[in-house]
């Protein structure tokens, strides 16, 4: 581990590595790693920036932007050895600028970490610099307007086909930036070539965002170019030559601010404005005229009916096709409108009951705003019936597209009831990026137990699950997060009445102010024991108790939130006691680590049905 001192980034800033993994012939496949964490001085818990493991045989460079904030934070730097003798991990240098990562003059050798992409006839090269070896109609630099600065230029000299294309990349970029790119371009008069900029996200989809549309005049031009990149992305200047007689291209100072160009006024997108848990109301959402549709309830949970997805006592949107007079179509539910060109994420959960067929009993549809096309993008197929599924959708639309969930009922005799809750769109793919683990403080279950570990592990400590339970009358039927995935529980026919079982956390740094510790717990069953949270200081040999529940709670996943601080390093530990009998299973999902107070606290009134959420406030 490196560790550097406190750093602050009042302004945007880039940090770039330059750095060297070898692998040993023997094991090629055992590869090191190298992980980048940021520590933030008021969370817990490390976050990790970047991660590499593929061997080189020459430097690389890694450019990652660094959001302005006023947080002090610290940076790790951890070398994970592969086997065999010869593997090896280098850094040549580390530093950290103010400005967007994206940003360059190339006066400096690493070249801002942009990249040609080797082609045998035509490259990008760096021109300048005072050994004029290069040919003498080349430009002076534009940075320093001297024969000293340098530039990057691309000349069609050796073109032997046409359609020979050079492209220079950008660093691909690591945080949300929207605003105006700008750059120094210029060309040979009379040239034969197509100067273009393009885009290109991590699935590699190009976009391409200007072309030069004026002829060649031998002088230094200006571009400006919107450049919105909300999910990882590349830039890449291309220039394609239709004959050796294309002449040259240079370019020079790319800068970007976060202003948009010409004083643009739209507002950017957040896509906080479709997303709605429907704890409030229905949002930015609507539904058409026709029919009763979808209705926001709230129910008592019982055997045949859960409660909502977001806490277990709360709200979700309910579409009863038992109502309609007639097979078809009930419930269109439209989201607001969301710009063309992005990629979105739409995550939502459902549950559906009754309906002896099951498919297409929710839809969801994807509506041009040109009023024309209707395009199906999902629907159910099979589902255990009343468990709160996930489902997630990646899409991308030239044009402004609405969402549109609709619930189906196709005879009369087969209708029943759909349920939809937390809606949530996200800029970017759904698909996570390779390689990186689920954020910092947080753990689903879905892979493993994350940096959750046991003193024992037997038949009557937790195991980790995905279904129902083996004992009926008690446990849940799904997990939380998606519904088909894993929860950690204890099984209460292996136990004994009054037997413990304990889930400890990784040891979490101590820091000043709160943390907000959220998990989502269920305890449903006649004979179910105890659940309890407790709060262990290191050096200490007695825990503090921070929450605890008794007794069957709900056949719903319940949400709780514990807000506590503590400034020694510590671990919490979930205890589960079973209970006087086998109807007793314990179940815990989706535990999550924050800094800061539970903001959610603050809004939460008592539930007017005379049951509230779970929430402590402790202080050590």
């Amino acid at each position: 581990m490196l560790l550097s001192s406190d750093l602050q980034a009042e302004e945007w800033s880039c940090l770039r590595l330059v750095y060297q993994i070898t692998a040993s012939s023997r094991f090629p496949s055992d590869t090191s790693r190298l992980n980048l964490y940021v520590r933030f001085e008021d969370e817990s818990f490390d976050r990790l920036l970047w991660s590499a493991k593929e061997p080189s045989d020459s430097w690389l460079i890694a450019s990652l932007d660094l959001q302005n904030s006023s947080k002090k934070f610290k940076i790790l730097i951890e070398g994970v050895l592969g086997q065999g003798n010869t593997a090896s991990i280098a850094l040549f240098e580390i530093k950290m600028t103010t400005g967007y990562c994206i940003e360059c003059d190339f006066e400096e050798n690493h070249l801002c970490g942009f990249v040609n992409r080797w082609n045998p006839n035509v490259n990008w090269f760096v021109g300048g610099g005072n050994i004029r070896n290069s040919p003498s109609i080349l430009p002076q630099d534009h940075t320093f307007k001297n024969e000293l600065g340098h530039y990057m230029y691309v000349d069609s000299v050796y073109v032997k086909h046409f359609q020979e294309v050079a492209q220079l990349i950008s660093p691909m970029t690591t945080a949300p930036m929207s605003g105006c790119l700008s750059f120094y371009y210029q060309l040979q008069q009379g040239n034969d070539n197509i100067f273009s900029l393009y885009t290109r996200d991590g699935a590699g989809l190009y976009e391409e965002i200007w072309k030069m549309d004026k002829p060649g005049n031998g002088v230094w031009n200006l571009a400006e170019v919107e450049f919105s990149a909300p999910y990882p992305m590349e830039v890449i200047f291309e220039v394609a030559f239709n004959g050796p007689k294309g002449g040259y291209v240079a370019l020079d100072d790319i800068s970007f601010s976060p202003v948009h160009c010409q004083n643009q006024t739209e507002l950017p997108f957040s896509a906080m404005e479709a997303s709605c848990n429907f704890e409030e109301d229905l949002c930015n959402f609507y539904q058409d005229k026709e029919g009763p549709g979808w209705t926001r309830v709230k129910v008592k949970p019982n055997m045949y009916r859960a409660g909502d997805h977001t806490s277990g006592i709360g709200y979700y949107l309910l579409a009863n096709t038992k109502f309609t007079s007639q097979p078809g179509y009930i419930g269109r539910l439209y989201g607001p409108s969301l710009p063309g060109n992005l990629q979105y994420c739409l995550r939502f959960y459902y549950a559906i009951y009754g309906f002896l067929k099951m498919s297409d009993t929710l839809a969801v549809y994807i509506f041009e705003e040109n009023h024309v096309v209707q395009e199906k993008i999902w629907s159910v197929l099979e589902s255990p019936r009343g468990v709160w599924m996930q489902a997630e959708i990646t899409f991308k639309k030239p044009m402004p597209t609405k969402v549109v969930f609709m619930s189906l009922c196709k005879s009369f005799w087969d209708c029943g009831l759909v349920a939809l809750d937390d809606i949530t769109v996200q800029l970017g793919s759904c698909s996570s990026p390779e390689g990186l683990p689920p954020p910092p403080g947080e753990c689903t279950f879905e892979q493993d137990e994350c940096a959750f570990t046991q003193e024992r592990r037997n038949r009557s400590s937790w195991h980790r699950r995905r279904g129902e339970t083996p004992t009926s009358y008690t446990g849940p039927k799904g997990d939380h997060t998606t519904g088909v995935g894993y929860y950690m529980y204890i099984e209460a026919s292996h136990m004994v009445y009054g037997q413990k079982a304990h889930l400890l956390s990784w040891p979490l740094r101590g820091v000043t102010g709160k943390h907000c510790l959220t998990f989502f717990y269920h305890m449903y069953g006649a004979g179910t024991g105890l659940l309890s949270v407790y709060l262990k200081r290191a050096g200490d040999s007695e825990e503090s108790l921070l929450w605890r529940r008794r007794g069957e709670q709900s056949i719903s996943w319940l949400r709780a939130l514990i807000e506590y601080s503590c400034e020694s390093q510590h671990q919490v530990i979930f205890e589960a006691i079973r209970g006087v009998s086998i109807r007793s299973d314990i179940a815990i999902d989706d535990v999550k680590f924050q800094a800061g107070p539970c903001s959610e606290m603050e809004d939460m009134t008592q539930q007017s049905s005379g049951y509230s959420e779970d929430l402590n406030e402790i202080e050590f």
